[in-house]
């Protein structure tokens, strides 16, 4: 990941490239294409019409997202039967 000049070394970029998106996410450049294909991971954001880069911030939410090993990942079906009332 190039090394932008004009930013503090104590300040990292927002918006990062594809190779340091994956590893950011600790996984391979392949392997982060197929999450985002998924929709594990954000989509990039586009700056002009050909570069594309993903938000950090994002990344981190998705991060949030992911299930947890060992936990089971069924849906919350807490409120499902709000609207099971017969009228």
């Amino acid at each position: 990941m190039p090394r932008h000049t004009a930013l503090p070394p104590t300040l990292a970029p927002r918006l990062i490239g594809r190779e340091a998106a994956a590893a950011y996410c600790a996984v391979s450049a392949s392997f982060f294409d197929t999450l985002v294909d998924k929709g594990l991971m954000p989509a990039p954001k586009l700056i002009g019409d050909k570069r594309r880069a993903w938000d950090v911030r994002a990344l981190d939410l998705a991060i949030d997202r992911l299930p947890v090993d060992g936990e089971a990942t069924q849906a919350d079906d807490t409120w499902a039967d709000v609207d099971s009332h017969a009228a």
